[in-house]
């Protein structure tokens, strides 16, 4: 029922579309692997980092402040671990889509600051662990390969710099868990996201 409802708000509040725009977003990912092996003990790992990339378009609601957007994105999760016998890391990337809703509390003199929330859904289109040297292909892996969701917070800096243009920096945090691995080795992302973008405003 909250799904339909929350559907149905969003329907409503495009028909009262007020501006758009495009938007391009990289950055870093710094991210901590939350892993249970099959014995329910975890191993020390340590956070890695990688790059993100994200497209999309944004839609302003009914509420000049208020704004939705859906973005595709590829993300790097990556991470190290080791100890005095082996060493070990993981490579991966994760293609999928964003939803974000974000609310404006700042929108002065072309300044604009927003704080964010949304989810993300997203499948592994690449993944390697390394072993001592030895590579093992993670697409094979049911913790790693499947259906993810990332609920997401986060809060964005932009600024006009021309009429159509803007310039952004944000952060966000958040959570993937794997909603289709049924193995006894579960795996969880938390991660912590630098932003930096530019959007184009379409008339």
């Amino acid at each position: 029922m909250r799904k339909l409802l929350l559907l149905a708000l969003v329907v409503l509040s495009v028909q009262h579309i007020q501006a758009q725009e495009i938007y391009l977003q990289t950055g870093k990912n710094f991210t901590k692997y939350d892993y249970k092996n099959n014995t329910g003990s975890s191993p020390s790992l340590q956070a890695g980092s990688g790059n993100f990339y994200e497209i999309g378009y944004v839609m302003t609601l009914n509420n000049e402040n208020l704004k939705y957007s859906v973005g595709l994105s590829l993300n790097e999760f990556n991470a190290l671990g080791g100890d005095a016998f082996s060493s070990y890391s993981w490579n991966t990337q994760y293609m999928g889509v964003e939803n974000t809703f974000s609310i404006a509390f700042v929108n002065w003199n072309g300044l604009q600051a927003s704080a964010n929330g949304g989810l993300g859904i997203s499948t592994l289109i690449y993944g390697k662990q390394n072993i001592n040297g030895e590579y093992l292909d993670l697409a094979s892996q049911k913790e790693f390969s499947g259906l993810w969701i990332a609920p997401k917070l986060g809060l964005t800096a932009s600024y006009n710099v021309d009429n159509d243009i803007y310039l952004s920096i944000g952060y966000a945090y958040s959570k993937s868990f794997n909603m289709s691995n049924s193995s006894d080795e579960k795996l969880s992302f938390n991660n912590n996201q630098i932003q930096f973008g530019v959007h184009f405003i379409i008339r």
